[in-house]
């Protein structure tokens, strides 16, 4: 009776279960025009993220996920490196948005395997393609204002771009049940305009700015020369752009970084909990079976 009971106690635990769905949240960090890592000195700034991920087992070592994230993003001029002459433009922005993704994880051990045996810890590495709002804002009068639809360089962009996450990843195997994460995972992106910052000067678009702010604020859309040209030497006391001297230096004023082709991207640090959704999971780990009670093994 005690060997079948045994018997029956580990046959619980053999089990292969494909799906699983995690949470995890950490840092997030943007670069563009308003933050360089590698270039300058300028530590790190980092905002937040928050992930939903569903993933499948498809292979020996592979397995596909949905990944879900809202995230913030954010930059200025105040906390960059002087030598990046940044300083003076004055620009800041901050984005929330939400991402959707499918990734595929190529494992450095076997992952086709009953839950009981999985590895106690291993790696991964993802790549994938996704998609993700795009929305900078700015402060003015203590007030967030949606930059993307002032059209601040004449230059449209869109509401949503193309992302392409790679990483690298951790597991560490908590119980029969859940893993602990820890991944690295950074986006490329299709779009400078992430900080809603690209041109290096407003020498192509300043008179646009000047004709919707009017000589004292009375034209039709006065806000869009009051969020593109930010720098004290511009602006009057009462903080108000100053017309006759951004006319008189020709548009030199500068806003972006000058780089060709320069994307922006974004990078997150995140831990979370990885659960295997097994048939078993709620008698046995959630409720715990009292039957079993004793014999209920972690690993």
């Amino acid at each position: 009776m005690g060997g079948h009971t045994s018997a029956q106690s580990l046959y619980r635990y053999r089990f292969e279960e494909p799906w699983s769905i995690s949470f995890s949240g950490g840092a997030t960090q943007y670069f563009g025009e308003l933050y360089s890592l590698w270039k300058y000195h300028e530590g790190i700034q980092p905002d937040w993220n928050g992930n939903i991920a569903i993933r499948r087992t498809i292979g020996t070592r592979l397995r596909a996920r949905a990944d879900f994230s809202y995230y913030q993003i954010s930059g200025g001029d105040l906390p960059s490196d002087r030598r990046a002459n940044r300083i003076p433009r004055n620009l800041h922005f901050r984005a929330r948005n939400v991402e959707a993704a499918l990734i595929g994880e190529y494992h450095w051990k076997p992952v086709k395997l009953y839950n009981i045996t999985r590895n106690f810890f291993n790696l991964y590495a993802f790549a994938g393609v996704g998609v993700s709002s795009n929305n900078p804002k700015a402060m003015l009068r203590n007030e967030w204002i949606d930059l993307r639809p002032l059209q601040l360089e004449n230059n449209p962009y869109n509401k949503y771009v193309m992302v392409f996450p790679t990483g690298i990843g951790a597991k560490y195997k908590l119980n029969v049940y859940m893993d602990l994460t820890l991944e690295m995972n950074y986006r490329w992106t299709l779009t400078d305009y992430l900080d809603d910052i690209s041109a290096y000067n407003v020498s192509e678009f300043y008179l646009d700015l000047v004709r919707d702010y009017g000589t004292f604020g009375e034209g039709p859309n006065p806000d869009r020369l009051r969020l593109a040209i930010r720098n004290p030497n511009f602006l009057t006391s009462d903080g108000e752009p100053d017309v006759e001297r951004i006319l008189q230096n020709g548009g030199r004023i500068r806003r972006g970084s000058g780089l060709d082709e320069r994307f922006d991207g974004y990078l997150s640090f995140n831990v979370g909990l990885e659960i295997y959704l097994s048939p078993d999971i709620w008698d046995n780990w959630i409720f715990r079976n009292r039957l079993y009670e004793k014999r209920f093994r972690f690993w």
